[in-house]
């Protein structure tokens, strides 16, 4: 007799979400009574700004915003992306047709693979990378095709390497994301018009994971896919307000770029949600109208944090880039040292959860990844134990 609580296929395909696993450790850890230092997990430690918390209390004493959203998103705050990207990178929107709100920006990258990839049917994933690409690829019953991300090429793709596999397999999307999670690599506008023309040469479209523009140091502003003179001929960009705002746990996210994909995508989100709560909408306006003060703050957090740790890894013989972009340290470990060996070893012996390479594909193998989303006091606390 068949079980009748058995998993489907597609969930049997996924593997262990990457940040579950390392949750459980640490669980385990704590209910053994050890205090831990958290570096593995890139969840901002720091709250949004006042005006936003305030917008927030306001907006939640509306009746209005109780009743459902509206699936696009609030018109008011698809204007306030639309004028954002504008004075940003100085790109312009449709907001009615550009522009798709999301529940985070993870939901709508989930998503994506289920509007247009048929079973069977092929999307090139970097490697590594964050998990959600290749698990929303296997969920949509497509194939995920891994292309390797280098040191020696700075993290970036090797455009041969790509077309290599676009004649053998037929992909239909590409995904990228810069600046890079997990090796925070970062790219600029002269790679992105490649890409453009290596998906308008092949038929193919691109899916470009922006949540990390706003985290750079010593004013090296990070540029946007749709910068790209024909981007929006060939792709879509995915931001978030989880990292830039410090408002992870608030779920506002969004889309922007190829009228097609937006209007797609949001098709299919009629079928599966009902939007974000509008109070949270109302606070984004807040956010996105005053963005400057607030970003400017923050990254000045981050450099200090990153001018503390970076030095500490490399004094331990790690290499390790200090980035441009991203709360990331990205450490290469010693040759033929198993990254999650290594990452139990900081657990076990200095209390640091830190994440290993090989979670997020074989070519993350042999480095770990720490985020510097705490604060200087902890990350203190961490390199005194790192050189214990």
């Amino acid at each position: 007799m068949k079980d009748p609580f058995r998993p489907s296929n597609r969930l049997q395909a996924l593997p262990t979400y990457l940040f579950e696993g390392i949750d459980r450790i640490k669980q385990a850890q704590t209910d053994q009574g050890r205090h831990l230092i958290s570096l593995g997990i890139g969840d901002p430690d720091l709250a949004p700004s006042n005006a936003v918390l305030k917008r927030m209390a306001e907006a939640l004493q509306n009746p209005d915003n109780h009743r459902y959203p509206s699936y696009q998103g609030m018109s008011s705050l698809r204007q306030a992306i639309a004028k954002w990207y504008e004075k940003r990178f100085d790109v312009i929107l449709d907001p009615n047709t550009e522009v798709l709100v999301l529940i985070g920006s993870k939901e709508g990258i989930a998503h994506l693979p289920l509007a247009f990839v048929n079973p069977h049917e092929t999307v090139l994933v970097p490697d590594p990378s964050y998990p959600v690409y290749q698990a929303a690829t296997l969920l949509a019953g497509g194939i995920p095709i891994p292309f390797a991300l280098k040191a020696k090429n700075h993290f970036l793709p090797n455009f041969e390497q790509l077309q290599t596999l676009v004649h053998q397999f037929s992909p239909r999307i590409l995904f990228l994301n810069y600046p890079n999670n997990p090796t925070s690599a970062s790219a600029n506008v002269a790679f992105f018009e490649e890409a453009t023309c290596f998906a308008q040469k092949n038929n193919l479209f691109i899916c470009h994971d922006n949540a990390y523009s706003e985290i750079y140091y010593e004013g090296k502003k990070q540029p946007s896919f749709l910068q790209a003179s024909a981007a929006k001929s060939v792709g879509c960009e995915f931001h978030s307000l989880s990292k830039t705002f410090n408002m992870a746990g608030w779920r506002v996210g969004f889309v922007v770029g190829n009228a097609s994909i937006i209007q797609r995508l949001g098709q299919l989100k009629t079928h599966i949600d009902s939007g974000i709560f509008n109070a949270c909408q109302e606070a984004a306006i807040t956010a996105l109208e005053n963005y400057e003060e607030f970003t400017h703050n923050l990254r000045t957090t981050y450099q200090k944090r990153r001018d503390l740790f970076i030095p500490a890894l490399q004094s331990l013989g790690l290499k390790c880039i200090c980035p441009e972009a991203t709360f990331y340290a990205w450490a290469q470990l010693p040759q033929g040292t198993s990254s999650e060996r290594f990452v139990m070893d900081l657990i076990e012996n200095q209390g640091i959860v830190a994440t290993p390479g090989s979670g997020f594909g074989k070519y993350g193998e042999g480095y770990i990844r720490f985020a510097l989303c705490a604060e200087l006091d902890i990350l203190t606390q961490a390199v005194t134990r790192l050189h214990t």
